[in-house]
């Protein structure tokens, strides 16, 4: 008997730690990420710009490109002058940057600036007197006679777009009589360096997420939220104020969605309605944040859910729990078909075969995450694959990009009657051999406000 006792009381001992072991709380607040200083931030992307300048030579003999020119001007920046030159404030009148492939002597990068600038030299030839355009140009085009000069127009993105008539008509003008008809859209060579994403830029990203995933549970949770007192600007509010402690920016306004028992979902272009801020949360209400910031030059892009419990309520109703478990079955089908080298049409359609296989109405409209928080990529989106000739669903998914996996999932929820429950969700992600990787979990169990 002695015997037997020593070899079940490990066992019981075994088994009533299980048990007693605590529930995961869904509402708990990792510890925050220690940001840089500004200062400190410059210093790293200018590291990182070292190495975005190795990729460029590359990227102009693989589009054909002699000649690749961005320009910056006073009060209007170009999007990308941050991402090809060190990102620092340019005052001058006009700022033009040259990438010129000079064949066996490989690249040569020019700055013609309005002002002498010393971390702009660290890049490009950038005399201490600076010469004028006029004189520049024309000088660099008779040395070299590029038969391609990639700018950026006609391209069907605002950053591959970006050269205004006026800059491009004084291009034309001061490079040479001929050298308008050598002139030729950059998109592709722009969204490639704009997609590609260098290994060093992971861990700031890793923190960037959970930077954002912290604001974003704070603001769904009973330290924001007090039914019956907080609105929807309240919350709003309190995240413009979380952002500027921290000295963040961001790319777009965070917004709110409300869904309430009995109450009809309001709609806009096909998506649930964000709330008014006027809106007052209460008890039993679905709560919708989406929500991002801008650091380092990079975006995040963050959706979250939260249910507002009832007087007597421990706990979120199932059937909202299931409505939350279709749509992590929908960003399970995305990580399943995505693979670097897939087409992103090909790979909305394998999700949206399996979502009817599978009985779930959903909605997908993923887009890539980079220098913008809508970047330039393969957007594996619903509104692509409808339009054939979209030249995004034909594009490739590119390993090791960043992704917003945005998509939502429709379910009727008993304990509402039936009444239909959008839950939305959005998580940054990378592309691997294995399919999309989040950077930090997401979202399997409802956020609760008590």
């Amino acid at each position: 008997m002695k015997s037997l006792r020593c070899l079940l009381t490990p066992l019981f001992l075994i088994t009533l730690t299980f048990a007693a072991s605590p529930k995961k709380d869904s509402m708990a607040i990792p510890p925050e990420p220690k940001l840089l200083t500004w200062s400190q931030q410059i210093a790293v992307r200018e590291g990182w710009l070292v190495k975005r300048h190795a990729m460029i030579l590359d990227l102009l003999r693989k589009y054909g490109v002699d000649w690749w020119i961005i320009t910056n001007e006073e009060f209007h920046d170009d999007p990308l002058t941050q991402y090809i030159a060190p990102p620092r404030p340019y005052t001058g009148g006009r700022d033009i940057f040259l990438f010129i492939d000079t064949g066996e002597k490989g690249l040569r990068k020019i700055a013609v600036t309005g002002f002498a600038e010393e971390n702009v030299k660290k890049f490009f030839e950038a005399p201490d007197d600076p010469k004028p355009a006029a004189e520049v140009l024309p000088s660099l085009y008779n040395e070299y006679h590029p038969k391609k000069i990639a700018l950026s127009f006609n391209g069907g993105r605002g950053v591959t777009r970006s050269i205004t008539y006026t800059t491009y008509k004084l291009l034309a003008d001061k490079l040479g009589p001929d050298a308008e008809s050598h002139f030729v859209p950059a998109a592709d060579l722009i969204e490639e360096y704009s997609d590609t994403r260098l290994p060093d830029e992971f861990a700031t990203y890793t923190d960037m997420c959970k930077v954002t995933e912290i604001l974003a549970k704070r603001a769904l949770s009973s330290e924001v939220i007090k039914p019956g007192k907080t609105t929807v600007g309240d919350v709003r509010r309190w995240l413009y104020d979380e952002m500027g402690k921290r000295s963040l920016s961001t790319w777009f306004q965070q917004d709110l969605r409300v869904q309430r028992k009995g109450t009809e979902n309001k709609t806009s272009r096909g998506f649930l309605a964000v709330a008014p801020e006027e809106v007052v949360i209460q008890k039993g209400d679905v709560v919708h944040l989406d929500f991002g910031i801008t650091y380092m030059g990079l975006n995040t892009d963050w959706q979250k859910m939260t249910y507002v419990l009832r007087d007597g309520e421990k706990d979120v109703p199932e059937g909202l729990k299931k409505a939350l478990a279709n749509t992590n079955a929908l960003q399970d089908a995305m990580v399943k078909f995505s693979r670097p080298g897939r087409i992103a049409g090909d790979v909305y359609n394998d999700v949206m075969n399996e979502m009817k296989e599978k009985g779930i109405e959903a909605k997908v409209y993923s887009h890539p995450l980079g220098f913008q928080g809508h970047g330039l990529g393969a957007a594996i989106d619903y509104r692509a694959a409808q339009r054939p000739e979209a030249m995004s669903a034909a594009k490739k998914l590119r390993d090791g990009s960043y992704i917003a996996i945005e998509l939502n999932s429709v379910t009727p929820v008993p304990e509402w009657d039936g009444q239909k429950v959008f839950v939305m969700e959005e998580d940054p992600a990378y592309l691997t051999n294995e399919g999309w990787k989040f950077f930090v979990p997401r979202q399997t169990e409802w956020y609760v406000v008590k």
